[in-house]
């Protein structure tokens, strides 16, 4: 299986919120070969700046090396699709532009986007064939 993960879904592994325990399932599924986990670098942003505006520099610093030692593979690229596909979702269903480039990752590379954002997801996930995996 393929998951990309949301901003969301690490800050919830992160601060130990409601879903932690199903984002650490899917790591230890990716530790062990059972799927591939992705997040686009706009996503991963969002988690760094999160972690730098609540704990400062040098804890977002250690969690952005944890981060990079976990079995995850950021996407840094725009290309042509995800950035057709991130215009239009965002154009069509006027969600965050992080939402739409993680989503727009998943339907390139044919993935679940693991998220937790319900109000701005639901409307997309029952209009498209897309996947999303819910962790809460």
């Amino acid at each position: 299986m393929i998951y990309i993960f949301d901003a969301c879904a690490l800050l919830a592994y992160y601060k130990g919120e409601k879903g932690a325990d199903k984002i650490k399932t899917l790591i230890n599924e990716a530790l062990t070969k059972q799927s591939v986990i992705y997040i686009h670098s706009i996503n991963l942003i969002e988690v760094y700046y999160h972690f730098l505006r609540t704990l400062g520099k040098d804890k977002a610093n250690i969690i952005l090396e944890e981060i990079n030692k976990l079995p995850i593979t950021t996407v840094d690229s725009i290309d042509t699709v995800i950035f057709n596909e991130t215009s239009r979702l965002k154009a069509q269903y006027a969600i965050p532009l992080g939402d739409a480039v993680g989503l727009a990752t998943s339907i390139k590379l044919s993935g679940s986007f693991v998220s937790a954002d319900h109000a701005d997801l639901e409307k997309i996930e029952k209009a498209e064939s897309v996947s999303i995996f819910w962790f809460r």
